[in-house]
Order: structure tokens, then C-alpha cells, then sequence
């Protein structure tokens, strides 16, 4: 059952196709190691098949950048130490790296040490976050602060005027350059998970909210299928789903659609509408974009052994990660309109992937666990057979990979690597430091051709 609160903008189309979008985020790590693909014909109104734009990807593990840095910044003497390598494969995130601007950096990471938690405590994961601001070229810290987090997954996420949104149990804060934080949203329930669509005028929410849990004054609103005796699809009378999806507007926090789910959900939205997967014939899968006005559309199609993952590199351009059943995985974009832009391939000894968009849309990063052997149900792997953490920057263009980097300690979570907002700068944690690199201008996304009706 997906609940439509009143004032709601999304259309009736959208509304009945909802229950079955999305990925459950818990699944992709697993699809993901498995990885490739290929992408099939677009569908007949987003123009005739194209050739071929598929590269492979080496699978050889660089000692050092493709670039030299032009900035180094030691990381010790902010107080940053190296999570213990029996972390790996935990997915605990460790850290963040993000730039507020093109000459200042927000980093955060956790403090190692005892904490003292007050009488009645009993989940064990609260964790100190020091969090600094850092000038560029000097290297100078501007801001500090220390926050505690009461999980132990992802808690920041960057937005692209310089502030910062944090999470914790029940609330959203959001935060400047100067780590002033302000209340932003409350939530009758833990928070789990948040995403956002490339203009960040929505917000993509996973809580966790038990049927018998009661909104409070100030909090954003439940599914009132947590307040009446009603069942919603996939459940028996009586029964309640804890997990609840919402889409909302970032600034005013107004609901726009509320629904109870099995499982948390990666919903990949632009600023008109959400994408899904449909299911074909054997291997094939439908990428489709539903409207929030009504309707949708069949972007193309594509050949996978796992369920293919969606994400918005940009408003009108999209990006999708595949299997072929062998180990290996493809990433291949393609615009709004259908029509298939680039296509890289990775082999089976590149697992784990992670993506990190740029804020403007004219880069993206991806960064792999590079192992010695493909991955399958024989040959498991140990942290002796991780060779390391590999960190590319493609221009979202044309796919052309801009730096390639190895990172190091290996944060299987993430955190390591960000993106200017001119896309022109590239920052990694790495050996002790936090190396800058700058790049050229990205070549900016072709405008899409139209046909004599327009389309």
C-alpha cells in the first residue's frame, strides 16, 4: 500500500507502479561482486541502436596515481588514524570526504577511544565523529567540532551550497562550513538510510517505524497504515512492516509520498520521476521512468544476472550497473531519452563498488576492492587476497577515465574520495594524507537531438 498524503503532486500512474520500484540496498553489495553486462536496443523512440561503446577497464592495480597530486595534506596531524584492517568487509563507515567548495574540505572520521554512555545505554554502537574544516592550498584548519552517531553506517551526505545534512536515531541535521548545526527533520522512527535526486529538491528516506509507533507533534508524518487496522501488500491481516519509504521536499520537509516496505529501498529519483526495473524474458530487464506527473516511459534495456542498479549521475543522465553472471560488470549511461552515451567494463577481480557523483553531474567515481581471483561460491576470499582499494574518476560525458588512484587505508564503506562542485578538483584519502587533484575542464554532456515532432 503506498499512502498519497494530501497536497501530493505525483501522478495516478506513478503511484500504482511505486510498490514494485527499487533495489533493496542490502542486495547490491552481493549483485554487484557478482557483475556485467550488455545493454540491448533502445527502445524505437529514443532513435536507432547504436555502435558499440564498450571498453574494458585493466585489471592491473597501480602502485601510484595517473596524476600526481597538486596538494598533500598530512591527516595525522588532525588526529585521523587507520581503522584496523579487521574492519574490512564489516561495511562500517569510517569516514567522509567532501568538499564544501573548490578550495575547502569537510573531513570527518571516527575517534578511536572509550566513550562514556549515560545509564540506560545499551546498543553499544555510539561513536565519536571529529569533524574538521580544511583550507586549500594551506591546509589549515578552519573548523572542528565532535559529534556522536548511535550506528555505525553512513551519517553525512553532502549538498552542493556548502552545507552538509547529518543523521542520527531519529533526526536530520544540517550543517555549514562553520559545523553550526540546526535541526532539520524528525522522524517517528530510527533513520536509516537517505538519498537525494541530482537538483536536491528531494529526499529519499528509510526509517525504521513499528506499526505501534506514534508521530509526535513536529515529526514528518507515518503511513496511516501504522494507525489503522489495514493491511499492506505482501502481508497477512495483523501484521505490520517496520521499514517505511518516503519522498519528501529537502527544504520544507513536506511529505510527498509515505508507504511501509519489507525492506530498506534504493529509490533513484530525478526532479521527474523515479526509475525501476521490470522484469522480461530470461536475463532481460526493463529500465522505465515513471513520471511524477503520470506516466512513464521504457528507457532501453539491458541483459543482467542480478537485478541491474539505477543512480543519477545527473538530471538527464543515468547510470547502470549490471551482471553477467561470470564476475564481471559493466557500467553503461545513458541520457533521458534512451539513448546509450558510454559503457565500461570491469573484471571479476574488481568487487565491492562504491559511487560518488559529482554535484554539477560532469564527473563520477567509482572505487573497487581489487582482489587477486574472481569471487564464487569455491573460491572465497580472505583479506589476504585483497590487493587493495582502486579509486577511478570518469568524465560522465563520454566515460573517459580522468584519474585512476589507488587509496589506502581500504574503507569498504566508503568516505574516501569526493568531488568538487566545478568537478575540476578530486580529493582522496590515501598513505597517511589526503591528495588533491586537479583535472581538466570535463566536456560537458551533448545536448539530446530531437526528431521533427520533437521528441
Amino acid at each position: 500500500m503506498v499512502n498519497w498524503l494530501p497536497g501530493a503532486e505525483f501522478g495516478k500512474s506513478a503511484r500504482l507502479s511505486l510498490a514494485i520500484a527499487g533495489v533493496l540496498l542490502c542486495a547490491l553489495p552481493m549483485a554487484w561482486a557478482q557483475a556485467n553486462v550488455s545493454l540491448a536496443t533502445a527502445p524505437s523512440d529514443a532513435g536507432q541502436p547504436r555502435k558499440s561503446k564498450e571498453r574494458a577497464l585493466s585489471d592491473r592495480f597501480p602502485d601510484k596515481p595517473s596524476l600526481p597530486p597538486s596538494l598533500t595534506i598530512p591527516v595525522e596531524p588532525i588526529g585521523f588514524t587507520a581503522p584496523s584492517p579487521d574492519y574490512l568487509g564489516a561495511r562500517i563507515s569510517q569516514a567522509s570526504l567532501d568538499f564544501l567548495s573548490d578550495d575547502r574540505l569537510l573531513f570527518t572520521f571516527r575517534v578511536p577511544g572509550l566513550i562514556r554512555r549515560e545509564q540506560g545505554a545499551s546498543d553499544g554502537n555510539e561513536r565519536q565523529i571529529r569533524a574538521v574544516v580544511v583550507s586549500l592550498p594551506e591546509g589549515k584548519v578552519e573548523s572542528e567540532a565532535l559529534w556522536t552517531v548511535h550506528d555505525r553506517v553512513r551519517y553525512l551526505w553532502m549538498l552542493k551550497d556548502g552545507h552538509f545534512l547529518l543523521r542520527d536515531r531519529e533526526s536530520l541535521q544540517e550543517g555549514d562550513a562553520k559545523l553550526e548545526l540546526k535541526p532539520l527533520l524528525q522522524f517517528p522512527g530510527t533513520l536509516l538510510w537517505l538519498e537525494l535526486d541530482p537538483a536536491e529538491q528531494f529526499m529519499v528516506t528509510n526509517s525504521r517505524e513499528p506499526a505501534t509507533t506514534e508521530t509526535k507533534p513536529g515529526q514528518v508524518p507515518s503511513p496511516d497504515s501504522a494507525k489503522a487496522n489495514v493491511a499492506v501488500d505482501g502481508e497477512e491481516p495483523g501484521e505490520k512492516k517496520d521499514l517505511v519509504l518516503r519522498i519528501l521536499h529537502r527544504e520544507s520537509g513536506r511529505v510527498m509520498l509515505v508507504s511501509r516496505v519489507p525492506a530498506t529501498v534504493h529509490l533513484p529519483i530525478n526532479s521527474d520521476g523515479y526509475l525501476e526495473s521490470l522484469r522480461g524474458t530470461g536475463q532481460q530487464w526493463l529500465i522505465n521512468l515513471n513520471y511524477f506527473s503520470g506516466g512513464s516511459k521504457i528507457l532501453g534495456r539491458v541483459n543482467s544476472s542480478c537485478s541491474p542498479a539505477f543512480d543519477f549521475v545527473s538530471q538527464r543522465e543515468l547510470l547502470v550497473t549490471a551482471c553477467d553472471g561470470e564476475g564481471g560488470r559493466k557500467l553503461v549511461a545513458m541520457d533521458t531519452d534512451g539513448h546509450r552515451i558510454w559503457e565500461d567494463s570491469t573484471s571479476a577481480v574488481a568487487i565491492w563498488p562504491l559511487l560518488v557523483m559529482g554535484h554539477d553531474g560532469s564527473r563520477l567515481a567509482e572505487e573497487t576492492l581489487a582482489i587477486s581471483h574472481a569471487v564464487n561460491a569455491y573460491q572465497p576470499i580472505d583479506r589476504e587476497d585483497v590487493k587493495g582499494q582502486l579509486v577511478r574518476v570518469f568524465d560522465a560525458a563520454n566515460g573517459k577515465v580522468a584519474l585512476e588512484a589507488p587509496v589506502s587505508p581500504a574503507l569498504d564503506a566508503g568516505g574516501n574520495v569526493a568531488i568538487s562542485p566545478s568537478g575540476r578538483r578530486v580529493a582522496v584519502l590515501n598513505a597517511g594524507a589526503i591528495e588533491v587533484f586537479d583535472l581538466p575542464a570535463p566536456q560537458p554532456l551533448e545536448e539530446p537531438k530531437r526528431n521533427q515532432t520533437g521528441r
